[in-house]
């Protein structure tokens, strides 16, 4: 299994527009149900910080590179961030439901 961290800060003026990338993101995964694969994205309580977790099952690409969605969220994700995304994989210690 893997777990992946991103995270990264918006500029203040953009927090709307990348939480309605976000949502498309979301409404996209809705439609294709990929297997095997879970998602979610927080919005820290500054407004303007992200995090996204991701978990695979399978032993595979990620299932967001594949989605039109995904690719128009990260289209403009340099012009739209202060801090850029940063990627950690994460080692899972332990979990509940």
């Amino acid at each position: 299994m893997k777990h992946v961290m991103v995270r990264y800060r918006v500029k203040p003026d953009r927090a709307a527009e990348n939480e309605e990338l976000v949502r498309a993101v979301y409404a996209e995964l809705h439609r294709t149900q990929p297997d095997g694969f879970r998602y979610a994205t927080y919005q820290l309580d500054d407004g303007v910080s992200f995090v996204h977790v991701a978990t695979q099952t399978a032993d595979a690409p990620s299932p967001l590179t594949g989605l039109d969605a995904f690719q128009l969220f990260q289209k403009d994700i340099a012009d739209r961030c202060e801090d850029q995304p940063a990627l950690t994989e994460l080692r899972e210690i332990g979990s509940y439901r």
